[in-house]
């Protein structure tokens, strides 16, 4: 079960509350104008214009508890500084690609963990990742002409952006390397696998068990795999149990 929902809050041009000063309050207000809200210091004020979220970083344990329920029972969401328990949502650690964002998150437990984990990635993804995406959305009209069918789309797809593929995310690309792609690929047959799993520890997935759960269509899922193991699956994966009518695709089947 997922401790709590990772979402992406679009404030271009929106009002968000920030209270309070010193250190903690400049590092919300500096988040909210990278992110092109604008910056309101009156909760009043904010509630008035219909702001929906609230940060607040008070140092004062009463002012910043009457300021929470004040901004709550208004309607709005409410992150309270360094205080987890009392927060409606939580910053992660974010990753700037743009387009592509990774937030790493610990739902409040370490803000030094999640800095940590996100340098490491960090490193890891060259600066060009962004002007990939948006080839590859400009490109969206070009993908359906080629791949009419959705799925054999998403394999395509899935091959070029796998490890070694010829879009490979981990790699710098060349302008055109998308165009270029569509215009030669060609998209083997989906196939159908069988794990034999290990253990209920999802971190006992091999690498190949891994990316082809990330990738599969569907899953005949026999009764004694636990949820941890379909967490690495796609959300839109179709769930199965062992008789059931397969469609085309990537299909994988798990037993214990």
């Amino acid at each position: 079960m997922l401790p709590s929902l990772p979402l992406f809050h679009r404030i271009a041009g929106q009002p968000v509350i920030v209270l309070g000063w010193g250190d903690a309050a400049v590092a919300k207000r500096r988040l909210v104008e990278r992110a092109g809200g604008v910056v309101v210091d009156d909760l009043a004020r904010g509630i008035d214009i219909g702001a929906r979220l609230a940060f607040i970083a008070h140092d004062d344990e009463v002012a910043t508890s009457a300021d929470a329920l004040r901004a709550r029972g208004a309607g709005l969401l409410v992150n309270v500084v360094d205080r987890p328990d009392m927060c409606d949502f939580t910053t992660p650690s974010l990753i700037d690609r743009a387009p592509v964002l990774i937030a790493v998150g610990t739902g409040g437990a370490s803000a030094g963990l999640a800095k940590a984990v996100r340098l490491r990635i960090d490193a890891m993804l060259p600066q060009g990742l962004g002007a990939l995406a948006d080839a590859l959305f400009a490109a969206r009209g070009a993908l359906r002409a080629r791949w009419p069918d959705a799925a054999v789309r998403r394999r395509a797809l899935d091959g070029a952006l796998g490890e070694g593929g010829a879009l490979d995310p981990l790699r710098d690309h060349a302008g055109g390397a998308v165009a270029a792609w569509i215009g030669g690929a060609e998209v083997g047959a989906p196939g159908r696998h069988v794990f034999e799993l290990v253990s209920a520890d999802p971190d006992d997935l091999t690498l190949r068990q891994a990316r082809l759960l990330g990738k599969a269509d569907a899953l005949v899922v026999w009764p004694d795999v636990p949820g941890a193991i379909l967490g690495r699956a796609r959300a839109d994966a179709l769930r199965l149990a062992p008789g059931d009518a397969e469609p085309d695709g990537l299909v994988v089947e798990l037993r214990l």
